[in-house]
């Protein structure tokens, strides 16, 4: 079996890598940093008519808040690098399509107070989507809008919305990878984007990735969400790695800086019926400070 991991060298594509070489595929990593570019692929000027029995395309630029707020023309090459994925897809044959969505692809409508709950799957019409979470949020729309099309074309297509995925291995341009690594430095005072109160569903990546590749062996064509359907906000997640490190700092809170939606939680029922997350938060945490 071979399968392309598109974005290999990025915290998920790594993942995926791994799960896929334990599965027994052959991997082929495509990544800017490794020299191997999914752009270039998707262009037919590399690897041309390889056929993979899976593609699994988590390539985007920069695909983090401060990015997302920051650097809004990151959209038009993240819409150029999905729409050549998916036409490289159609004009080479490519066997099985797992698209990386996200959880910013939901109305902010839904994730604003006093009008929050837990996001279900049926909150996005692609036919009459809502306003989602900046360009990034209508970069997964529009990627959901040609998953759909693939599917209608004859070619399998998975799509996963992930919720907030953390791991010990994560970068610090993501809040619970900063979190790490500033408990681990034990800094004083500690640094939390926003007010502390933004509430988060935080699943581990080993979950992320097991429940992206159930769906994929379940053959299952509608959009999932891959959460937990717990909440935790900012300030308690700090709370959670200072107890885990055993000291009390100063909390410096940062209203300048971006602070994304006040709720995202994802309602895991479709989830459940596949898959169900194994990680608590509170081993996540453990897993992050001993790295």
């Amino acid at each position: 079996m071979r399968a392309l991991v598109s974005g290999a060298a990025g915290f998920l594509g790594r993942h995926f890598t791994t799960a896929l070489q334990v599965r027994g595929y052959q991997v082929a990593r495509a990544d800017t940093r490794l020299g191997f570019d999914a752009a270039q692929i998707f262009s037919d000027r590399l690897c041309v008519g390889m056929v993979y029995d899976l593609v699994v395309h988590c390539a985007a630029v920069e695909p983090h808040r401060a990015a997302i707020d920051g650097k809004p023309m990151h959209l038009a090459s993240n819409l150029a690098l999905d729409a050549g994925m998916f036409d490289w897809a159609r004009r080479t044959g490519q066997q099985r399509i797992l698209y990386i969505s996200s959880s910013a692809a939901y109305p902010t409508s839904i994730q604003t107070l006093p009008c929050v709950r837990a996001l279900r799957e049926d909150d996005i019409d692609l036919g009459y989507p809502r306003a989602p979470d900046a360009g990034y949020g209508w970069l997964k729309l529009t990627g959901e809008r040609m998953a759909a099309d693939a599917n209608a074309a004859g070619i399998p297509t998975h799509v996963v919305r992930p919720m907030s995925g953390y791991g010990e291995d994560q970068g610090e341009n993501w809040p619970f990878g900063a979190f790490a690594a500033r408990a681990r430095r034990r800094e004083d005072p500690f640094i939390i984007w926003g007010d502390g109160t933004q509430v988060r569903d935080w699943i581990h990546v080993d979950d992320v990735v097991a429940g992206a590749l159930a769906v994929v062996d379940a053959d299952v064509r509608e959009p999932v969400n891959l959460c937990t359907g717990r909440g935790t906000s900012m300030a308690e997640l700090v709370g959670m790695f200072c107890d885990e490190v055993g000291y009390a700092p100063e909390i410096e809170l940062r209203t300048d800086k971006p602070a994304g939606v006040a709720y995202r939680v994802g309602d895991p029922t479709r989830l459940h019926g596949i898959y169900t997350p194994k990680v608590s938060l509170e081993e996540g945490v453990a897993r992050a400070v001993a790295a």
